[in-house]
């Protein structure tokens, strides 16, 4: 059975387990973290789950980060490549098969990561996990007028097209669909974006969402 270390509170975690499912490849989920634990993050005291910063973790992973997966002795780190492996190797139906869809998926994969992720940290810490004595709303607001115009970005994008690849579901909508979701719950103020929301709304009918992304406790702790 494949191995994933991480939590269900990591939005990259979330990518990596939602492909899972998609991949319909069964798994065990070991909770792995440097910053957050059972009573939440560090900041507020408590203990983190740990045994990233450990020599066997390490030698899987020498960054410490998660998540990590152990697939019968194949030893991959970095959540996009991490779901671009697995759509590869057991659910070439996530990206119909073709390379170039999987690389126009990939785009968003990516641009997830640079342009939306650093966005979403500011605003889990300062919403959600450091204690309200060093919480800035000043960083909020900005980070939410920062991040207002990437949003805009991907609802123009879709405005001709289901999916972020084309007219089919792909992992290239996995990492973008986790981060936006996790923005929604957060209920802060923003325009109108048709399009993201449709499709939203399409992408969290599937089981992969519904199990792993769809519970606001994973994002709100």
């Amino acid at each position: 059975m494949l191995k994933i270390w991480g939590r269900p509170t990591s939005i990259c975690t979330q990518r990596a387990l939602w492909t899972l499912v998609e991949a319909d490849v069964p798994f065990e989920l070991i909770l792995a973290s440097a910053t957050m634990g059972p009573n939440g993050h560090i900041s507020g005291g408590g203990p983190a789950f740990g045994f990233v910063s450990s020599p066997k973790y390490r030698a899987m992973n020498p960054h410490g980060t998660i998540p990590t997966i152990d697939d019968d002795g194949y030893i991959l780190w970095e959540s996009n490549t991490i779901c671009r492996y697995l759509a590869q190797t057991y659910a070439p139906s996530l990206f119909d098969g073709d390379v170039k869809i999987l690389a126009l998926g990939s785009q968003w994969m990516d641009w997830t990561n640079t342009q939306l992720e650093p966005h979403l940290h500011t605003l889990v810490m300062h919403l959600v996990r450091m204690r309200e004595e060093d919480r800035n709303p000043a960083a909020v607001e900005q980070t939410r007028l920062e991040i207002i115009p990437e949003l805009e970005r991907l609802d123009a994008h879709l405005a001709d097209k289901s999916y972020v690849a084309g007219d089919s579901f792909t992992v290239g909508d996995i990492p973008p669909a986790c981060a936006v979701y996790r923005w929604t719950v957060f209920g802060l103020e923003w325009p109108e974006m048709p399009n993201l929301k449709a499709w939203l709304a399409r992408v969290s009918e599937r089981e992969g969402f519904q199990r792993h992304i769809a519970p606001k406790k994973n994002h709100l702790n």
